[in-house]
């Protein structure tokens, strides 16, 4: 293929969204390749784990129809029809005292979409819903890039524009936290920003909302796993990378593995660790970026308490309520997610003291909880589910490129353009591997 078969595989360390996506462009190319993950799966942070009967994943991922390269992975990976992504943007918002309203997208050309879902958003006065249209198009005036909205926070940039709490807590909160995982006093105002203007305020379909059908470990680990190997390229599982060498190599299990180029796709820590000093001088800094938690409260009904594919939540520790019977492979009954962002208060929270707060919580939120049993209950909790998306965070991310020629960087953690999700992960796999190829084709040429 042009020469692209000569000499040793492409190294790409970590098996995540990032890693996959560099792999499999890499060997769409024709270029050798071979993935190296430490853990005994592909997947990185989306992956699925059996309990009894019942197929659960470790947290609840969504994408919106604007992840075009995540999108563009799953129609690669076989995934596009295990994925049931909305015709039109539509979100039921319940309250605990039994108030509800409804966030749902007009056929209207963007940015107009969604203002008669603001001018009738039940959980605001009047008011307020006025103000939350003029802080919608203030937000839309932004440029996400200007370095002086990575200084400043959300929060402040939201009280100083006229949006007052109940604004923010019923209406902003509910997409900046779940699209930062931080609290909106905390989020730096780029991204956010960048998640308002193309989500919400951008195309009009942008924001309608995908979840999976079927458990992550299929939909991303194992599908991955098998379109490398069908391309050509290896994987190896259980294979730690102890270093990165020049040449560059990598040490593998206490042996030097020659390498081509290599794309080191792991979490920020890692990289800092791993990757030398003077191929990427500021990497001390990149321990910046520190880590925010997520955790996921997942309960099993013994019959159906709601009819909701989803729901997210005003005034209440449960912020994001997901429909996981189907996915999970349950039977009989209902399996129920709740997914909590920002959540420094729950991380370390014993299970003991989360049986007594959310299902009375989920009974106050949906009334049919109230003659259902909880047949079981368990957390997982994802302490470094993303990295702390505050202001000046964007000045640490760094680019694909280090100063080794041959070595590139991936993940969500670095310069994307997106903040830390599946659709930034994606998009630095596919930026580490455009590196890659005209490396090796400068390499290559007479």
């Amino acid at each position: 293929m042009n020469g692209a078969m000569n000499g040793p595989p492409v190294a790409v360390v970590g098996g995540g969204l990032a890693g996959i996506t560099a792999a499999l462009a890499l060997a769409e190319a024709g270029r050798p390749v071979t993935l190296y993950e430490a853990r005994p799966r592909l997947g990185g942070a989306t992956h699925s784990f059996v309990r009894g009967d019942l197929t659960a994943d470790n947290g609840q991922h969504v994408f919106l129809r604007c992840c075009t390269a995540y999108l563009g992975l799953l129609d690669r990976l076989g995934g596009t029809g295990r994925v049931r992504l909305q015709e039109r943007f539509d979100v039921p918002v319940l309250t605990p005292r039994g108030g509800r309203a409804r966030l749902r997208r007009a056929a209207l050309p963007g940015p107009f979409h969604l203002l008669p879902a603001l001018a009738g958003y039940r959980l605001l006065s009047p008011a307020d819903r006025l103000r939350a249209v003029r802080g919608a198009f203030a937000l839309r005036g932004l440029d996400p890039a200007a370095p002086a909205l990575d200084r400043a926070a959300l929060g402040g940039w939201l009280a100083a524009n006229g949006q007052r709490e109940a604004v923010r807590r019923a209406l902003w909160d509910l997409f900046a936290v779940a699209a930062l995982n931080i609290p909106s006093d905390e989020a730096a105002l780029g991204p956010a920003a960048m998640v308002f203007r193309t989500a919400l305020l951008g195309r009009a379909d942008a924001a309608d909302i995908g979840v999976p059908s079927v458990p992550l470990g299929d939909l991303h680990g194992g599908a991955a796993l098998a379109a490398i190997a069908r391309l050509g390229g290896e994987v190896r599982l259980r294979a730690k990378v102890e270093a990165v060498l020049p040449g560059p190599s990598v040490l593998v299990g206490g042996r030097r593995v020659e390498a081509s180029a290599v794309v080191f796709a792991a979490p920020h820590g890692q990289a800092a660790r791993l990757v030398p000093p003077d191929a990427a001088p500021d990497r001390d800094a990149w321990a910046g970026l520190g880590a925010s938690p997520i955790v996921n409260v997942h309960v099993v009904y013994d019959r159906p308490v709601t009819r909701l594919p989803f729901a997210a939540v005003v005034g209440s520790p449960v912020q994001w309520i997901f429909d996981r019977t189907e996915a999970g492979g349950l039977a009989r009954g209902q399996y129920l997610t709740v997914s909590v962002s920002a959540a420094r208060h729950w991380i370390d929270v014993p299970t003991a003291v989360m049986r007594e707060v959310f299902p009375p919580e989920l009974e106050r939120l949906l009334p049919a909880a109230r003659q259902a049993r909880v047949v079981d209950l368990f957390i997982t909790r994802e302490r470094r589910a993303t990295f702390r998306q505050v202001p000046g965070s964007g000045g640490l991310r760094p680019g694909a490129a280090t100063r080794w020629p041959g070595l590139f960087l991936a993940g969500a953690w670095t310069d994307t353009g997106w903040p830390d999700t599946m659709e930034g992960a994606v998009r630095s796999g596919l930026q580490a591997a455009r590196l890659v190829r005209r490396h090796l084709e400068r390499e290559q040429a007479p």
